[in-house]
Parts: C-alpha cells; structure tokens; sequence
C-alpha cells in the first residue's frame, strides 16, 4: 500500500487516539523532579500502568509527571492555539524539574511530508549539524531553566513490514541530528532506542505494529532510568 493510500487511514488512527497523559495535572510543591512530554511513544500504555514514564517511576522508586499525548507534533503550530498539547514545546512546564525526558518529531516527518521529501521540515526542526532549529531551541529552553534534557530515539522493526516502514531513513537522519546536538552541547543526552526491538520482535509493538507494546515501554523506560542514575552517580 502507498504512502498516499495510507495516509488518510493514519489520519483517523491517530484522530482516535485516548488522549493517554494528557497535560496530567501537579502541583509545583509536588516534590516530583522530573517531566516527561512528547508524542505517543511515551504516552502509549499509559491507560494500563505501563507506558515509559510509569516505568522510570518504578526503576526510580518516584513519582514523573508525564504530559505527553499520543499524536503531537515537535513544530510548533499556530493554527493549533487551542490543541497546545499537541505541540510538545507546549507540554513542558517551567519547575524545578531535575530531568525532562522528551521524545518527538515522528509525527512531524509522517503527516508533514510522508517521510518522503522532507528537508524542509527536517531542517525547521534541526540543521544537519544539529546546532539550530526547534529542537536545539526548545532542548537549551529546558536546560537554561535548570534541567537536564534526555531525548528518547524511536524503536526501529527490523524483520517487520511496518506501515511506517518507509520513514526509516528520515527517522536515522533525525536522531542522528538529534545526536549530533547531544555531542556538542553539556546538560542534553540522547539515548538510542534503535536495538530494542530483536529481528522479526513482533511483540514488541501494539497491534498496529506502530506503537510500541508494554514490553518496550518498560524496556525503553528502563534504559532511561539507568541512565539518569548513572549520570547522577557521576
């Protein structure tokens, strides 16, 4: 099935989406020190206790307040004034986080230029040297606040015929931007979640071999405790 054929399909899928973690509500005297925001990588499996979030939660033995909503976008949008949660620089929150784990732009390459053809967006959210764009801007927002940022990569599905199959050489460009950023700059880390996923690991995706399963939210959460803690001991 082509990109053009699929897309509508897509744009109902995500249109029907629960709203996992919406814009979760908490107190700046909460005592939580850490955000999560992004797209439905982190939102999905929240419903049943088990997205990413929650697992950092556990690893960590505390609470993470996760704002993250299944279809949001990294640029920002003005024609979405009254959706902000949809754009994820819109979901971070000024506090006294330590950490802030994001994740995006996935959304961005699928329904802004169907990962094909997508320098333009590509560039808008991050130069190829990984120095400018929206997300350099809105990760240094976060770290000039007085957090550290932890980008989350996407899984990959080797072995598996993905409707998102075709947007594998954008999402390699964007996280190696993404990594390019982290070398260069103290204060933002990148984590590749590129081998989570074994050859032919179907079940470590949702039905709709897209999303991920609550096996690969915990493992992706996992890898993200584990490096919190190993930064902190440091």
């Amino acid at each position: 099935m082509t990109f053009d054929r699929l897309k509508p399909l897509l744009f109902a899928f995500i249109a029907a989406l629960p709203l996992t973690a919406c814009q979760e509500s908490f107190s700046q005297n909460s005592g939580a020190r850490i955000l999560a925001v992004g797209d439905s990588l982190m939102a999905w499996n929240a419903v049943w206790g088990s997205s990413i979030s929650d697992t950092i939660e556990q690893e960590l033995g505390e609470a993470v307040v996760d704002r993250s909503v299944a279809g949001a976008w990294m640029q920002i949008r003005p024609d979405a004034e009254d959706q902000k949660g949809f754009n994820i620089p819109y979901q971070y929150v000024k506090g006294d986080w330590d950490w802030v784990v994001v994740n995006g732009g996935g959304n961005d390459l699928l329904f802004g230029c169907g990962c094909g053809r997508c320098d333009r967006i590509m560039n808008r959210m991050i130069s190829a040297d990984g120095s400018t764009g929206q997300i350099p801007d809105f990760l240094r927002r976060i770290r000039d606040d007085g957090a550290r940022v932890l980008y989350t990569g996407y899984l990959r599905s080797p072995g598996l015929l993905t409707p998102i199959d075709h947007c594998k050489s954008e999402g390699d460009e964007l996280e190696a931007r993404i990594a390019r950023l982290a070398q260069q700059e103290k204060g933002i880390e990148y984590v590749s979640m590129q081998d989570v996923v074994p050859n032919g690991g179907l079940f470590y995706f949702a039905p709709d071999l897209i999303h991920p399963s609550p096996r690969s939210s915990h493992l992706i959460g996992k890898r993200l405790a584990a490096m919190i803690r190993r930064i902190e001991a440091q």
